[in-house]
This record gives structure tokens, sequence and C-alpha cells, in this order.
């Protein structure tokens, strides 16, 4: 089963997009396989940006990715689900991102740009396996 894995950020929770935002996903054709609202432990977010560590802005990442409830989801039931949720995420720039994207209709700035969509199947998998271990196992038994 192709699927991917998708944080609803703090800001999107903050500003009340997390209907709007699965709702763009379910008319999509995909489907919420896991989903769960909670606060990323510094431990889990320092594992999920560990190819951030080291860079200017990885300290205040972990603060804004820690400091309220987070919607983090494994969304699938389409072929390459990492590639169609990516498209519909549009450009880690939300002022760059086109209209009609999730950042493009309702993010205002790179530090806070509402989501997080995996990038490669291969990054689904280590993410899902991050934030959803449990869930992880019993799709590969």
């Amino acid at each position: 089963m192709d699927q991917t894995f998708v944080i609803c950020k703090p800001d999107a929770v903050e500003r009340g997009l997390l209907g709007e935002i699965i709702a763009r996903f379910e008319r999509k054709g995909l489907q919420l396989n896991a989903v769960e609202l909670r606060v990323i432990s510094e431990a889990t977010l320092e594992r999920h940006y560990a190819e951030h560590q080291g860079k200017p802005f990885y300290s205040d990442l972990l603060a804004f990715m820690g400091r309220g409830p987070a919607l983090v989801a494994i969304i699938g039931g389409v072929p390459n689900a990492w590639k169609v949720v990516r498209d519909m995420v549009g450009a880690t720039n939300p002022l760059q991102a086109a209209p009609g994207t999730v950042r493009g209709d309702f993010g205002n700035n790179l530090t806070e740009n509402l989501i997080h969509a995996s990038d490669s199947a291969e990054s689904a998998a280590r993410e899902i396996g991050i934030f959803f271990p449990n869930f992880a196992l019993a799709t590969v038994q």
C-alpha cells in the first residue's frame, strides 16, 4: 500500500486549519490510515530533523514544532501517495507556493509553513517508523 507521512504543524492547529487540510486530502481520494494529535517530544523532533542539526535555525525549529499540539498522520490510498501529497502541500516557502496548494492558500511565512510532507517513499517509511513505530511494524508483518 502506498502511503506517506504528514505533520500539520502547531501553526495549522492554532489557526484552526486541520479540517480544511484533511478535507483536501480526502477529496483527492487519499485515506487517513493513522492520525494522532500530540505535542511532539523533543527526542522525536531531534530524530525527525537530524539532518538539520547544527544549522542556525535548528533550535528555533525544535521550539516551534514542540510549542503545542500537531497532527501527525499516515495517509495513503493512491499510487505515489508521497508525490500526490507533496504536490498538494506546495513549495516550502508559502510566498512561492502555487495558489490551490495548502501553503499557497494559507501559508504566510517560511518559518511557520503549516505542514510537513515526506519527500520520497523512503522518507515516508523512515518518518512513519519514527512517529508510528507500532503501525510501521504492523504493516511490515
